[in-house]
C-alpha cells in the first residue's frame, strides 16, 4: 500500500483558502514535486503567434494571442512567463489591462495533464485572456502567469510580494530598490519589446517616459489580488518617487475580482491610510466578490475585512463601484471562477 498524506487544500482552485477542495498527495508525489516548485520555460520557446502581423483586425482573436516566456522583471533573475492579446484594431492604441490568475489557472497545455487542472481547462490563462479582450477590446491585454506553481496548483507572485509556498503574502511598504510597480513596470517594458509593439514603456522612469495616452487597467482575481493589495501598500512611496510617479498615475481602474489566499488575515487592505492614499489616487476601484469568498463561515474574517475595505473607501471618497455576484445562489467555486465574466 502506497502511504498516503490526506491534505486539506488551504485553497480552493482561485486560491480561496477555505479547504472545499481536498486530495491525496503521496509522499513520493509530494517529495518529487518539492524538488521543482519554479515552473521554469525556455525564452527561445515558440509563442502562440510570435509574428503576429500589425493588422489585426483580419486576424481571429487566436491568431493575435502570443506568449512570451521568461521575460524578465525589475531584476534579471526573477522572470515572469506573459500572454500578450492584441486589440482588434491593431497596435495603435495604448491602453492596456494587466490581469493576475488565481490558483489552478495555468497554461491550456499544462492544466490538461493535470488532473486538478483538466476540469477547470475552461479558465485557463489563454481562455481568461480572450474573454478579458472582449471585455476590452480596443486595449492590449497581457496575463502574467505567476513565477511559481506549487504542486501545480498553488500560485505564488512572490517576483511582486514576498510569498510562501502556498502564495500567503507578506506585504511590505515601498522600497525604491524592488517591488510590485517596478516589476511590473519592467515587465512590460520587455514584454513589449519582446512583442515588437510600437513605442514601447521605457524600463527606467523619468519626467517624460510614457507613450502618449498611455493607460494602465490591473485586474487581480482570487490569489492574484495579493498583487494589487502589495500596491496599494507602495502607493504612497511609488507616487512620491519621481521614477515612478507617471506610471503610478497612468493607473486609471484597479479591479479586486473575489479576493483570496491561504494566509490567516490581510485578504484585503484594511488599513485606513493606505486606503485613504488609493481614494486620494483618483484611480477607480472595483470591488466584485461572490458568496465563495466572502460569505464562507469557516473564513469568517474575508468577509469582515471586504466590509472594512468598502466602507474605508466610501468614507475617504474614493470612486468606489461595488458588486456582490451570485447573490441568490449556492457558494460555488463555479461561481467563483464565473466573475471573471461577469464583471
Amino acid at each position: 500500500m502506497e502511504l498516503v498524506v490526506a491534505t486539506a487544500s488551504p485553497s480552493g482552485p482561485g486560491g480561496g483558502g477555505n479547504g472545499h477542495i481536498c486530495c491525496g498527495v503521496s509522499v513520493i508525489a509530494v517529495a518529487k514535486t518539492m524538488t521543482s516548485v519554479e515552473t521554469t520555460t525556455s525564452p527561445q520557446a515558440p509563442g502562440l503567434n510570435a509574428s503576429a502581423s500589425r493588422g489585426a483586425s483580419a486576424e481571429s482573436p487566436r491568431q493575435r494571442l502570443q506568449k512570451l516566456l521568461a521575460v524578465p522583471g525589475h531584476e534579471p533573475s526573477r522572470a515572469n512567463d506573459l500572454l500578450l492579446l492584441r486589440p482588434d484594431a491593431g497596435d495603435r492604441g495604448y491602453g492596456h489591462v494587466v490581469f493576475f490568475h488565481g490558483d489552478i489557472q495555468n497554461f491550456e497545455e499544462e492544466m490538461a495533464v493535470q488532473p486538478d487542472g483538466a476540469q477547470w481547462l475552461s479558465w485557463s490563462l489563454e481562455r481568461v485572456a480572450l474573454s478579458l479582450g472582449r471585455r476590452f477590446p480596443d486595449r492590449h491585454v497581457w496575463v502574467v502567469r505567476a513565477s511559481r506553481m506549487y504542486l501545480h496548483k498553488f500560485s505564488s507572485y512572490h517576483n511582486f510580494v514576498e510569498s510562501n509556498m502556498f502564495g500567503a503574502p507578506e506585504h511590505s511598504p515601498y522600497c525604491a530598490d524592488s517591488g510590485a510597480f517596478l516589476h511590473l513596470r519592467a515587465l512590460l517594458s520587455h514584454g513589449m519589446e519582446r512583442a515588437n509593439l510600437p513605442n514601447p514603456l521605457r524600463p527606467q522612469g523619468g519626467a517624460h517616459d510614457l507613450p502618449p495616452g498611455f493607460s494602465l487597467t490591473l485586474v487581480g482575481f482570487s490569489k492574484g489580488c495579493v498583487v494589487l493589495n502589495q500596491m496599494v501598500h507602495e502607493l504612497a512611496g511609488a507616487r512620491a518617487d519621481l521614477q515612478l510617479s507617471r506610471l503610478v498615475g497612468a493607473v486609471s481602474d484597479m479591479y479586486w475580482l473575489d479576493g483570496g489566499h491561504p494566509g490567516g488575515s490581510e485578504t484585503w487592505v484594511t488599513d485606513k491610510q493606505l486606503l485613504k492614499e488609493l481614494a486620494s489616487s483618483g484611480v477607480s476601484v472595483h470591488a466584485h466578490v461572490t458568496p465563495y469568498e466572502v460569505s464562507d463561515p469557516m473564513r469568517a474574517w474575508v468577509g469582515r475585512e471586504h466590509g472594512h475595505f468598502i466602507k474605508c473607501l466610501e468614507e475617504f471618497g474614493a470612486r468606489l463601484n461595488k458588486n456582490l455576484h451570485f447573490e441568490d445562489e449556492p457558494a460555488s467555486i463555479e461561481n467563483h471562477f464565473r466573475i471573471i465574466q461577469e464583471f
